[in-house]
């Protein structure tokens, strides 16, 4: 129960950090978002926990394949301008995109 309190806790530090920052150095919040801290945690808290190293192989290569498929999210936010959309149409369009994603990232994987 410890360390699942200790992920909990780790994990949420490193949300409310960036998302307190970001409302004061929005540029710097977003380049310690887009690091793989997360990554980081998940691939280290997995081992950790189950000590298969084939499993923390396939999650890491699953990661990778998941992090370009989901910058689908974005496109919406980088077209806002020119198509006029509001941050909620770009949030919801970056959600649909995402559920394509998880599609293909599942045809990836089993190549």
């Amino acid at each position: 129960m410890a360390l699942i309190l200790l992920k909990f806790g780790l994990a949420a530090a490193v949300i409310v950090f960036s998302s307190w920052l970001a409302g004061k150095r929005p540029e710097l919040a977003g380049f310690i978002v887009a690091l793989p801290l997360t990554t980081l945690l998940a691939l280290a808290f997995s081992y950790g926990e189950y000590r298969d190293s084939a499993a923390s192989v396939t999650f890491a290569r699953s990661i990778f394949a998941g992090i370009p498929i989901s910058l689908m999210f974005f496109i919406p936010f980088l077209l806002a301008e020119r198509l006029h959309l509001h941050f909620w149409q770009c949030y919801a369009a970056g959600l649909g995109l995402l559920v394509i994603g998880y599609f293909l990232h599942r045809q990836v994987m089993h190549w």
